[in-house]
């Protein structure tokens, strides 16, 4: 099992951490929400929490809860710019529908 996170995705995290000043990585979990099922958290981690999961790609440790691996394992997080927007974006090979907004999915 195993989240990676691409180079362009390491670098953006890094430079966020940076001008926050604080922070060991991010940490990646899935909620219950939305018309489809589950979405997506993300959020900086500032600590190891007991039973996280660790996971390093491009110098940049990614934790994940128990619970939400299962849904998130082989999910590559990328940093995209489509159109005027930027942001990340979660490549995760478990999806088998997503709602119309792009803000759910389930497996």
């Amino acid at each position: 099992m195993s989240i990676t996170i691409t180079e362009r995705a390491a670098e953006h995290v890094n430079n966020f951490m940076a001008k926050r000043g604080k922070g060991i990585g991010l940490r990646l979990g899935v909620r219950t929400t939305g018309c489809s099922g589950m979405a997506y958290k993300l959020e900086f981690a500032d600590a190891e929490q007991e039973g996280d999961l660790s996971f390093e790609s491009h110098g940049v440790r990614v934790f994940v809860d128990p619970k939400s691996l299962p849904y998130l394992d082989g999910t590559e997080l990328d940093f995209v710019r489509e159109g005027l927007n930027e942001g990340f974006k979660f490549n995760n090979p478990n999806v088998k529908n997503t709602c119309g907004c792009g803000e759910s999915f389930n497996v």
